[in-house]
């Protein structure tokens, strides 16, 4: 095919060109391509937004005191005492504890430790102004004890979930 403008070059609007591309058309998507796409952006995000703000508060609810927490899972114990709590947390192989304060604020010292039976104890000790932990050890058919305290005071369990 021979143009104007030689050999392989379109020879008006419309037509083929020799690299396979149309002359006169505006996107490579073809005529109206830009507003086209432009409509399906647009459908995608009416769609698209609705539905993720929607999961937004389903995904938040049940989650919402283990958040607060760090740990995931059903609570299994918590055991009270005066400066605060400690939280034990059961979920399909792993155990979790945190201590958290009654009154958070001011920086004290915490600590939170979980040991389950025939392991090694793990522990979060520092100054914290609303809770130690979490921390996580395997609890696969073990008992697990906890032990939190904030200040002077403190709380422990027996063995549990055994």
């Amino acid at each position: 095919m021979t143009g104007p403008d030689g050999p392989g070059t379109a020879a008006g609007p419309g037509r083929a060109t020799g690299s396979g591309q149309v002359a006169g058309s505006v996107t490579a998507a073809g005529p109206g391509g830009a507003a086209a796409f432009r409509k399906r952006r647009l459908v995608v995000r009416l769609l698209v937004l609705p539905l993720l703000a929607g999961l937004v508060p389903l995904l938040a609810a049940p989650g919402a005191a283990h958040a607060a927490t760090g740990c995931s899972g059903r609570p299994a114990k918590t055991v009270e005492f005066s400066t605060g709590e400690l939280r034990v947390y059961k979920s399909r192989g792993l155990a979790c504890a945190v201590t958290v304060a009654k009154k958070p604020g001011k920086r004290r010292t915490m600590s939170v430790t979980l040991q389950a039976r025939g392991g090694h104890a793990v522990t979060d000790k520092g100054s914290y102004t609303k809770m130690a932990g979490p921390v996580t050890v395997n609890a696969l058919n073990r008992c697990v004890r906890a032990s939190g305290a904030i200040g002077k005071k403190s709380a422990s369990t027996g063995w549990i979930l055994c």
